[in-house]
């Protein structure tokens, strides 16, 4: 069985098309190859910045013979029924056989397609391959029509087995396969042949080009590891840097420089920034500081000085960028002492959030209102929470922020700090866009914590108002990011607070600073009439009323809920089990109530008394059904005729005695506890007894026992709502 090796070299592919690539280049070729009829035992793609290769190993040497029958038309069809069959099968009317159905003599072709060998398959799969690559972008070049990345160069392909090495025939646009390629552009230019994949790779290596982007990667690390820690240094780890750089070079050479000591002030943040997106540099800091002091950049060539002149050049143009930082940086701080942080928001006028929501110092001002009404359900100072929310965005302002949008939070750290504000409000500037995603670090101070819900609320309050949630796959304002960091922020800092009520008045505030900006617009415009709010349509939560746009957005949290718990192995059931309960507005609560469920489920006495309150619930349902009536009370143990019966009833009010008193005290798991007791008799119960007795008053007081099993289960939980 032959092996496969294609490589498409090119001019240089960038760095971030690159892993999509190689996946694309996998599966079209393979999966093209499968479609023809030829398996193989495995494939791998690999790139550089020039070239894109694949390894197929085990491919089949030819497919094989094909046998297909078609049956047609009937022999007295239409003439156009017969033609389009013959047209679909490609046979002439001589090879067709009639044969006898069970609905007359009709036509059938028999099809036989014989096998094909590898390389002519190989090649019309290349060739699709090549013409239909899904690249982001793509360009032509000279005078042909072909389209690629970046100008194709070369195309090898060859099929290897013991007897040897066979060029695949094939050629597009020009461009004749080989078994030829080159090395690194400027270190071994010269073509060489190939015999198959181990010998291209180890011939590679000898030109200075490494071939796995894995590899490059870490020795990209290892050489900087060492550079950094022989200077007294270490690098900050960056992995997207890393995966990208290693799409930069075929033969990475790493080299250290010290950043200019004029710089050295600037936050490191700044530093790795601007070091990171304009000059592709890994910082490295001292150990003992934490201070970024210097730089690690890798060429892509060995060069005769030890790479001195490279690091001349880079250095002069890194001084440059720096320079820019230092200058962001220095106008930022005088803004900062001459106007405040306050001062420095104030241009936030002027920036549109959305057009019908207001500017950003709009947003800022609800934000506020929302951060003093939630900080003593956080342990917050409401006067220190609302200072905090004003000036929370006023780095977006900055010089800094708008040449490196990123560090959006981490400069109002420091212009918070430089103005004199409290620790609790400078940190706020950053933590209050935590978390970010599922794996972000969830902030805990109280201050930070009750502008990061403002903020979130806000945003989903807001775009809730105005019609614009989330469709299906379209989330233009990440509102289901801003859901799940609501979440994460409640249950990780243990909140308690019932979430309607303060996402119901902020939506009245929405409204009303909607109608008051309308109706600035309009005395603007020289119109003196005045507008009338609508009033908002409510209904009944939770014996209050509320609106129904607060209880839809409940909804998607809800929803949300479901996902982040899903992940932790909470079955969707079972939180629609304790959403079905009061207080389904308070998450911690829920999360509580849920996760003392899903605990009691996985016990052999709870997954048994389900069954039990399931049986017990079909049959009082039915017989309401049948008798139009409900049997909710009036059940006595004196009417009970078996010792299971009054071993239920002791049961049930032992139960009842227990769990009411630990619903009452939030002890779910002690309640849970409590209902799986009643596991043993209300099993003894349902084989002993029959219910639908003859005896009228008795069948009527079992049922109504029958009520108390329902009443006292459902009071922990729906548990309608399971399923199974």
């Amino acid at each position: 069985m032959p092996d496969l090796l294609i490589e498409l070299l090119s001019e240089e592919i960038p760095a971030r098309m690159q892993p999509r690539a190689r996946d694309d280049l996998r599966r079209m070729v393979t999966d093209g190859l499968v479609e023809a009829g030829l398996t193989y035992a495995g494939a791998q793609a690999l790139s550089t910045p020039r070239r894109l290769t694949l390894a197929v190993e085990g491919l089949d040497a030819a497919s094989r013979a094909v046998r297909e029958e078609r049956k047609g038309p009937s022999v007295t069809a239409p003439e156009a029924a017969l033609q389009g069959f013959l047209r679909s099968t490609g046979l002439t009317m001589e090879q067709l056989e009639q044969r006898d159905t069970p609905k007359g003599k009709a036509w059938f072709a028999v099809i036989e397609r014989p096998g094909r060998p590898a390389a002519e398959i190989v090649a019309e799969v290349l060739d699709a391959t090549i013409r239909n690559f899904p690249w982001p972008k793509s360009m032509r070049w000279g005078a042909g029509s072909l389209r690629w990345v970046r100008p194709l160069q070369s195309v090898l392909c060859i099929l290897s087995d013991e007897h040897g090495a066979q060029v695949v025939p094939f050629e597009i646009d020009g461009i004749r396969a080989g078994d030829v390629t080159r090395g690194h552009r400027f270190l071994a230019p010269e073509p060489f042949s190939v015999t198959g994949f181990d010998d291209y790779a180890a011939k590679l290596k000898r030109a200075k080009v490494m071939l796995d982007p894995e590899e490059r990667q870490a020795q990209i690390w290892h050489d900087a590891t060492n550079a950094a820690f022989a200077a007294g240094f270490e690098p900050v780890e960056d992995r997207g840097l890393l995966t990208e750089v290693a799409g930069l070079v075929e033969w990475p050479v790493v080299l250290l420089g010290r950043i200019d000591a004029q710089f050295l002030d600037l936050p490191p943040e700044v530093l790795q920034t601007s070091m990171r997106e304009h000059q592709k540099f890994f910082s490295a800091r001292a150990p003992k500081t934490g201070r970024i002091e210097a730089f690690v950049t890798v060429a892509n060539t060995e060069a005769a000085d030890h790479g001195a002149t490279i690091l001349k050049g880079n250095r002069k143009v890194l001084s440059a960028r720096l320079s820019d930082a230092k200058f962001f940086w220095d106008n930022d701080l005088r803004t900062v002492a001459q106007k405040g942080l306050e001062g420095m928001a104030e241009g936030l006028r002027n920036v549109t959030f959305h057009n019908r929501l207001g500017s950003q110092w709009d947003r800022i001002e609800r934000i506020e209102r929302l951060a003093r009404e939630i900080a003593p359900l956080v342990g917050a100072a409401p006067d220190l929470a609302a200072e905090a929310a004003r000036v929370v965005k006023a780095d977006l302002q900055s010089a800094m922020v708008g040449e490196f949008p990123e560090l959006q939070g981490v400069m109002g750290v420091y212009y918070a700090r430089a103005a004199g504000l409290p620790g609790e409000i400078a940190n706020a500037c950053r933590a209050h866009y935590q978390p970010l995603g599922p794996n972000d670090e969830v902030p805990a101070e109280p201050v930070s914590v009750a502008v990061a819900l403002a903020d979130k609320i806000d945003m989903l309050t807001g775009f809730w108002a105005i019609g614009e949630k989330p469709t299906g796959s379209k989330d233009p304002f990440a509102l289901r990011r801003a859901a799940l960091g609501v979440i994460r922020l409640v249950l990780g800092n243990g909140l308690r607070f019932e979430m309607v009520d303060p996402m119901d008045r902020h939506l009245d505030f929405i409204m009303e600073q909607s109608l008051q900006r309308r109706l600035a617009e309009l005395r603007k415009e020289g119109n003196a009439f005045s507008l009338v709010a609508s009033g908002k349509v409510t209904t009944e939560h939770c014996g209050r009323q509320v609106s129904t746009v607060a209880l839809d957005l409940l909804a998607f949290f809800h929803d949300r809920l479901k996902v982040h718990l899903r992940d932790q192995g909470i079955r969707h059931d079972v939180i629609d089990a304790v959403l079905a309960m009061p207080g389904n507005d308070d998450l911690t609560l829920l999360v509580r109530r849920a996760e003392a469920l899903a605990a009691f489920l996985r016990s052999e006495d709870g997954e048994n008394l389900i069954q039990g309150f399931r049986r017990a619930n079909n049959i009082l349902t039915q017989a309401e059904e049948r008798d139009g009536v409900e049997y909710s009370f009036g059940a006595d143990p004196k009417f009970a005729e078996d010792a299971t019966e009054r071993a239920l009833f002791a049961a049930l009010d032992a139960a009842e005695a227990e769990i009411t008193p630990a619903m009452q005290a939030e002890d779910f798991a002690a309640a849970m506890a409590a209902m799986a007791r009643l596991r043993a008799p209300i099993d003894a119960f349902f084989e002993a007894v029959q219910v639908n007795t003859d005896n009228e008053i008795v069948r009527r007081n079992r049922l109504n026992l029958l009520s108390r099993i329902r009443a006292i289960c459902l009071s922990v939980a729906d548990l309608t709502k399971l399923e199974g």
